[in-house]
């Protein structure tokens, strides 16, 4: 999937990678879509959640050698 761009949020706990998430598509156009790397376990209820009451979709994740990768479109 193409992403406008990527955020590495790997070894950053609770609530980090929500602070970055949104700091980062701050900077997106709407339809725009962001990758989220994370190793945080917590990470996919947390962006999962964000995303739904941002109005953002999330697309897609998968998990991969420990890190748990999220594409979220913005709403």
């Amino acid at each position: 999937m193409e992403s406008a761009k990527v955020l590495d949020a790997k070894g950053l706990a609770c609530p980090m990678p929500i602070v970055k998430t949104k700091k980062a598509m701050n900077d997106l156009q709407s339809g725009d879509v962001l990758e989220v790397h994370a190793t945080d376990k917590g990470a996919k209820n947390d962006l999962t959640a964000w995303a739904k009451s941002g109005g953002h979709e999330l697309v897609q994740h998968e998990e991969e050698n420990d890190v748990f990768k999220f594409w979220i479109k913005k709403g």
